[in-house]
């Protein structure tokens, strides 16, 4: 098996029709040596042939007989297969190399990244105002005033008016007002450092530490971030280099939410950066996300993306 053997699709394919077009070269000339021969008047030649040759062109003329060229043809065909065989044990499909910087998950310490943004809890309502205290005037009452009572007792034979109903003075009192409406409930912390950071996909099955997950993660993230980034054509054309900071939360599902870049180098490597990271909420699996006191929390995380140019 040649472990420098490899071919693309389209070499393939380019393959596949030569030998086919062979094949249909080789069906053509075969039939055009046929005719040829049987319009070269093969019975007149064998009719004055020897017994023994008379013979052998008794069933079928041995210029026009295929049966003749099967030894060749068998041979022709276990060196196809032969080398089949062959391209099949050495094909090798080997996947595309993807260049990571050496110190790609390194940034400097003085990038100043803002802090999380959490929902602040609503103020609490005003103190009620304080009640109204009206002075009343005191009234002297003199002892030598003089009161008329009025005999307000009835009998059977006392007429009492009905008492007149009025709209404005006699009316149902309004309802009471609604309820306040309850509180809302406080977001949920954003952590930076937790007991067990988020980790990007496809390393939870493996048996190992932590941190020994930890560190599969981070090659696995890189190598999505390095193959899905596309150098901005801007930025390349003038020779833009350097680290983008991109910052986004990790969910207690997993998702990335409030993405946004924290540091950019300008040339379009930013908005690139930014939307490599949201490609990862269309990923198949989610991130593992992080844990603090035996509970799922968002956590912070901070992403650089490194843009170097290769010097020809």
């Amino acid at each position: 098996m040649n472990p420098n053997f490899a071919i693309t699709g389209p070499a393939l394919l380019i393959g596949v029709g030569i030998g086919v077009l062979v094949l249909l070269a080789i069906i053509f000339m075969g039939r055009f040596y046929f005719n040829k021969q049987s319009r070269s008047n093969l019975a007149e030649r064998y009719s004055d042939e020897k017994s023994s040759t008379r013979l052998a062109a008794r069933n079928k003329y041995p210029e026009v007989n295929v049966f003749n060229y099967s030894p060749m043809f068998l041979r022709l065909a276990a060196i196809a297969v032969l080398l089949l065989v062959i391209a099949a044990f050495s094909w090798t499909v080997y996947e595309k190399e993807v260049y990571i910087p050496e110190d790609a998950m390194v940034f400097d310490a003085d990038i100043e990244v803002e802090k999380p943004r959490t929902a602040e809890p609503p103020p609490p309502p005003p103190p009620p105002p304080p009640p109204k205290i009206e002075v009343v005037a005191s009234i002297d009452i003199d002892d030598e005033d003089e009161f008329e009572f009025e005999d307000q007792s009835i009998d059977a034979d006392t007429y009492i008016d009905a008492p007149v109903y009025n709209e404005k003075n006699d009316a149902p009192p309004p309802p009471p007002p609604p309820p306040p409406p309850p509180p809302k409930e406080e977001a949920a912390e954003i952590f930076k450092v937790v007991e067990e950071m988020p980790r990007f996909p496809g390393c939870e099955e493996m048996t190992a530490s932590a941190s020994e997950k930890r560190m599969c993660a981070n090659r696995k993230m890189l190598q999505f971030i390095y193959e899905n980034i596309r150098y901005p054509s801007v930025a390349r054309d003038n020779n833009i280099e350097g680290t983008v900071v991109v910052s986004f939360v990790v969910d207690t599902d997993g998702t990335i939410d409030d993405a946004q870049v924290v540091r950019d180098i300008g040339g379009g490597c930013g908005a690139e950066s930014l939307r490599v990271v949201e490609m990862m909420n269309g990923m198949s699996e989610k991130w593992t996300p992080g844990r603090q006191r035996g509970r799922e929390v968002k956590v912070l995380f901070n992403l650089p993306v490194k843009f170097k140019l290769e010097m020809n």
